[in-house]
C-alpha cells in the first residue's frame, strides 16, 4: 500500500516540478521535508492559539493542518523512494510490529 501511494505522490510530485522547472535533485527532496515539517507547525500553532489564526476561520484551520498532515506524509513517502527505502519494512523493524495472524479457516 506505501508503494502505491508513493508511486501516486511521485507522479504528482514529478509533474509539478516540470511545470514549474524546479530540480528535484538529492538534497531537494530532504529540503522539502523540512519545509512541510515547517508548515505543519505552522499550522499547528495557528490552531492552538500559538500563532495568528489571520482570520481563518476555525474549520479553515482544521483544514489546513490536515493539509498540511498530508503533505508532509507525501514527503516522507518521496524522501524513501527517493533513497530506496522500504519503508514499510523499517516501519515493522522499528516499531517491532508483529505479523498479521490470519485464522485458518
Amino acid at each position: 500500500m506505501l508503494r502505491r501511494l508513493a508511486d501516486q505522490f511521485e507522479t504528482s510530485s514529478a509533474a509539478y516540478a516540470a511545470a514549474n522547472g524546479i530540480e528535484r535533485d538529492a538534497d531537494w527532496f530532504l529540503l522539502k521535508l523540512q519545509e512541510e515539517v515547517g508548515e505543519l507547525t505552522q499550522a499547528w500553532n495557528r490552531l492552538t492559539g500559538r500563532g495568528r489564526r489571520r482570520e481563518r476561520t476555525q474549520e479553515e484551520l482544521d483544514r489546513d493542518l490536515a493539509d498540511e498532515a498530508a503533505d508532509l506524509l507525501g514527503h516522507i513517502l518521496l524522501f524513501a523512494r527517493r533513497n530506496d527505502i522500504d519503508l514499510a519494512a523499517a516501519i515493522e523493524r522499528k516499531w517491532r510490529f508483529q505479523p498479521v495472524q490470519t485464522p485458518d479457516a
